[in-house]
């Protein structure tokens, strides 16, 4: 697939140091650049479901010890 891509003047340079430094075509560095930006994407989104999936089985919890103790009342 070919993707046309407009840059500024500013990302032109950029694009074009990164292309010097790292002895790359550009068009290798904008294809790593995709893919490490759709990498952390993922890792972020993986992040934040982790984190909401230990928020609720702590939640859980509490409300697990809360029923215990209600039960523990004589109910």
């Amino acid at each position: 697939m070919t993707a046309t891509v407009r840059l500024d003047d500013v990302l032109e340079h950029k694009l074009e140091q990164l292309s010097i430094s790292l002895h790359k075509k550009k068009s290798d560095v904008i294809r790593e650049a995709i893919l490490y930006y759709a990498n952390s994407f993922e890792s972020s989104k993986k992040k934040k479901m982790l984190r909401a999936v230990a928020k609720t089985l702590n939640a859980d919890k509490e409300e697990a010890k809360l029923f215990e103790e209600t039960l523990h009342d004589g109910l």
